[in-house]
């Protein structure tokens, strides 16, 4: 169960990074990981080509080192999904926080 919660920031995270800049997958693992998050490949390139069959990214192939290194990009439906996925992690945040004290 956690890790299903977990994997819901995860991919917040995935689409705030890409509306940001082009990512690729080491960076994100990277980027996660100093966010407390431990990524593996197996878990994190699934879920980087279900948002790219979803629509919320894109991605393009460039070669970097001699080596194929695939970047991500938000889409409009993932600008529009990260914004209503905003939306409500302020309001779960503000009840959660308020709730607390």
């Amino acid at each position: 169960m956690l890790r299903d919660l977990l994997l819901g920031f995860i991919k917040i995270h995935i689409l705030h990074h890409a509306g940001q800049q082009p990512v690729y997958g080491l960076w994100l693992i990277e980027e996660l990981a100093r966010h407390g998050y431990t990524v593996s490949p197996s878990t994190l390139y699934p879920t980087l080509h279900s948002l790219e069959r979803a629509g919320y990214l894109t991605s393009e192939k460039h070669v970097v080192g001699g080596r194929q290194r695939r970047y991500y990009t938000l889409t409009p439906a993932g600008e529009a999904a990260l914004a209503e996925a905003r939306a409500r992690l302020a309001e779960l945040v503000a009840e959660v926080l308020e709730t607390q004290g």
